[in-house]
């Protein structure tokens, strides 16, 4: 049996937003990231391989709209009648000309029981002109843009060759959410040379922002990354939490967190082939429990530690 939730979860936001169970299919458009074609920097993010964010239906090759299908095929089996949505989700999915922007966001969204679309990007790669069409766009179906802030401190952002400051994601946070698009981020908890109490203050840093959801992630390094080198060469500037570490910080992060924040996941799950450590040999859905069970332990909640400020502005 499944442990109640005491955090703002993803399914219930669903639930209440369609009629119906809906589902994201990841795409792969063929977007590069301004991080790895020198605009901002060579070799991407020094934690990133791409291959881990998607699926095996999830190719490059294959059209847009053979991709959408094919995930709509694995997913049907289990629920005959869901809906879907895009999720335009490796590397960054905002860089490109706006022409071929709108031509791929659009087919994606005339495949038959799509019911909206959720485009993953960097805070540096959102011009005006294209929140502009976003905006058009939210007017006729959903439009959900999670953005990879993956920290609120500058020495972490350079040490991990992100390529942008943490201030422009505030700003480019506060753009979008301006336009009543639906406003999300990601954080990766544990980053080289961040104190644990450096990452709890984390929640109270975005919760000042006009965000509707949040992704955690935990420190995974993978093969191929450059900081899995780092590690390999000084793993005592390191700490990779164990799973029963990381609930604990999940917990003490959401107690700080903003209340009305969609919490979409706690951790990410890289292949087993490309995933070096931490090995923790759990699924989503089992850290999932593990949270809730802890909450449930403390009889503790999100939301439970932070002061709402009524200077907050809240967009969606």
């Amino acid at each position: 049996m499944q442990t109640p939730n005491r955090y703002t979860d993803l399914s219930a936001f669903l639930a209440k937003r369609f009629s119906q169970k809906v589902q994201k299919i990841s795409i792969h458009a063929g977007f590069t990231c301004p991080n790895r074609d020198g605009t901002v920097g060579y070799g991407g993010c020094t934690y990133c391989n791409n291959q881990t964010f998607n699926p095996t239906y999830c190719r490059t090759e294959k059209p847009i709209v053979q991709q959408m299908e094919e995930g709509k095929r694995f997913f049907s089996r289990k629920y005959p009648q869901m809906k879907y949505m895009a999720y335009f989700q490796a590397y960054t999915n905002t860089y490109d000309e706006l022409e071929d922007l709108r031509r791929k966001y659009e087919e994606a969204l005339a495949v038959e029981d799509v019911v909206g679309i959720v485009i993953g990007t960097r805070p540096d790669c959102m011009p005006d002109e294209l929140l502009d069409y976003l905006d058009e766009l939210n007017r006729c179906t959903f439009v959900a843009v999670e953005y990879g802030v993956e920290s609120t401190d500058d020495e972490t952002l350079k040490r991990i060759r992100r390529g942008h400051t943490y201030q422009t994601a505030v700003e480019t946070v506060w753009r979008t959410a301006a336009r009543g698009i639906w406003t999300g981020i990601h954080l990766i908890l544990g980053l080289p040379g961040e104190e644990r109490d450096r990452i709890i203050g984390e929640a109270a840093e975005i919760s000042r922002l006009p965000i509707a959801s949040l992704k955690l992630h935990q420190l995974q390094l993978v093969k191929g990354t450059r900081m899995a080198e780092e590690f390999a060469e000084h793993p005592e500037t390191f700490h990779l939490y164990t799973a029963e570490e990381y609930v604990e910080l999940v917990v003490d992060f959401l107690e700080r967190l903003r209340s009305d924040i969609v919490v979409d996941r706690f951790v990410s799950q890289s292949p087993k082939s490309l995933l070096l450590a931490p090995d923790w040999g759990l699924k989503n859905f089992e850290f999932t429990e593990k949270v809730k069970r802890r909450l449930k332990e403390r009889n503790t909640w999100q939301g439970r530690k932070f002061a709402e400020s009524s200077s907050l502005l809240h967009i969606r």
